[in-house]
């Protein structure tokens, strides 16, 4: 029964991340938190250039999620759009302008294994 669940769950966050895609997200990061947290499986995180762009990209994502039968459990942050979370139960999306992901530094939080990122000008 568990692997029906994880197949599904992984179906819905790749349509999350290519709802996020589709409205030119930036720098989308999947964290997988189960080892971490009892209250969800996966974090994902994602910049947009301006409070019009985020509540696009948790609008899309929402709207493409319902479509596949998952269930939106709430929407927090739309109002002032610099900040929004999207909770659809075992996967929470953040949709953070980059100064606001930057200053909570939630990949740090979750302890996402990250690309080392490379000096300019570096092979």
């Amino acid at each position: 029964m568990k692997a029906a669940k994880t197949g599904k769950q992984d179906k819905l966050v790749k349509a999350a991340v290519d709802a996020l895609e589709d409205i030119k997200g930036r720098d989308i990061v999947v964290i997988d938190v189960r080892k971490i947290t009892a209250l969800f499986d996966q974090v994902i995180v994602v910049s947009g250039e301006s409070t019009r762009q985020n509540k696009a990209l948790a609008n899309n994502v929402q709207e493409k999620l319902k479509a596949l039968g998952a269930t939106v459990h709430g929407v927090e942050g739309v109002d002032p759009g610099e900040w929004i979370l999207v909770d659809l139960g075992q996967i929470v999306v953040h949709v953070m302008q980059p100064a606001v992901r930057q200053h909570y530094n939630l990949e740090e939080l979750w302890g996402a294994e990250l690309p080392a990122r490379r000096a300019a000008g570096a092979r």
